[in-house]
């Protein structure tokens, strides 16, 4: 393999967040590699940063064919220029436009369980969340059409946040599915944003549907939200890109984040993006085969050693769903593995309903921490079980 994802990185003593735990504690939960970039993305940031001025940074036009080219090439989609607009991250961009585009007390619309930050973005602009739980049967998850066209049909509701792919279940949404929702989106005046950060992250062999792409109802009505910061582990850079077909809608999301001061590159931000995507294809393809087979040490693991639970099967994202309904509530389970081995893992009640029954856990690390953690997982279900059973 030409790419090193095996070398195990000290972060204790770099600010990161991820890693401020205790020094027996092992973190596996926010969504954030292990791993360093790509070497060619280091390369381009260690020569602006020799350059050694810093001052006021512009969006070239390589920053507009960085994404254009990526989005055509990797995933068949053809962007055109004119409605690209980048902010300094995928939730700077959902934050302000839930800001411009509602009202307070309107309904926002989760698929849940969904990224627990929809809701601070929903929330605190002074909207409500209107859950619309996913399906979960036998192992998969799907969306209950009934119960979304019911929700979308409220006046009340004006937006409506998608994660595709979906965290935190792993799930790629179909083309029928968000043509589905596209045209319900639109019979109902409801606004349509897709999260799509995580959409280079997929199994290999698979590939994601571009929401715009999937129709004219659904480019028309809805605002794509895209980044390199998930799949090249760049997410301290301060780097995104939100895609808006429509000239009136763009025109109100060009304003809203313009006046919430996200709109203007730091001076790593934009290089940084195309050196990732005109430089980083090779090293992330190896990266989702690195992951895919971390998934699959994972789960064998996990069938062999904890019965108990079972492994959501997922095709994108490195943060995989861990059934453990049959075991206890997540925040009480996550909180014993916590304080009894030093796995911080996340419980999935946090992502909203439908989560209480399952736990995130973050596998985008080193073959050798990954068994650490697993090993950790093993002690503290197996304890949780036995101290309940007392």
């Amino acid at each position: 393999m030409k790419y090193d994802f095996d070398t195990v990185y000290d972060r204790r003593k770099t600010d990161s967040i991820k890693w401020k735990v205790g020094e027996n504690e092992l973190p596996m939960w926010v969504a954030d590699m292990d791993f360093k970039t790509a070497p060619e993305i280091i390369e381009t940031l260690e020569a602006r940063a020799a350059h050694g001025i810093f001052g006021y940074t512009d969006v070239t036009d390589e920053w507009y064919d960085a994404y254009i080219g990526w989005w055509r090439d990797r995933h068949g989609f053809t962007m055109e220029r004119e409605g690209l607009m980048f902010c300094t991250g995928v939730i700077a961009a959902i934050s302000s436009i839930v800001r411009k585009l509602t009202t307070p007390n309107e309904n926002v619309l989760l698929l849940t369980p969904v990224y627990n930050i929809f809701y601070n973005s929903t929330i605190n602009n002074g909207c409500r969340v209107l859950e619309c739980p996913l399906v979960y049967d036998n192992g998969t998850y799907s969306i209950d059409f009934c119960d979304l066209e019911a929700k979308l049909s409220d006046p009340q509701t004006t937006l409506m946040i998608m994660c595709n792919p979906h965290n935190p279940v792993g799930k790629i949404w179909d083309r029928k599915t968000l043509a589905r929702v596209g045209e319900l989106c639109a019979k109902y005046h409801v606004t349509v944003i897709s999260d799509e950060i995580h959409c280079d992250l997929t199994e290999p062999g698979t590939e994601y549907v571009p929401f715009a792409s999937v129709s004219e109802t659904c480019m028309n009505n809805c605002i794509m939200c895209v980044a390199p910061t998930k799949t090249f582990n760049l997410a301290g850079v301060k780097t995104s890109a939100i895609y808006v077909a429509d000239p009136t809608l763009r025109h109100k999301v060009n304003r809203a984040i313009n006046t919430d001061e996200v709109a203007e590159p730091n001076a790593f931000a934009t290089v940084g993006a195309i050196a990732a995507f005109t430089r980083g294809g090779e090293w992330l393809d190896q990266l989702r085969g690195y992951v895919s087979e971390n998934r699959r040490i994972f789960g064998d693991f996990i069938k062999e050693n904890v019965p108990a639970a079972s492994l959501v099967k997922g095709q994108a994202t490195y943060l995989l769903w861990l059934d453990i309904s049959a075991i206890g509530p997540s925040r009480e389970v996550a909180a014993f593995i916590r304080k009894t081995t030093g796995l911080y893992i996340t419980a999935g009640a946090v992502y909203g309903k439908g989560g209480e029954g399952f736990l995130r856990i973050n596998i985008a690390c080193p073959r050798q921490t990954l068994i650490d953690g697993l090993r950790r997982l093993k002690q503290g279900i197996e304890g949780y079980i036995a101290d309940k059973n007392k």
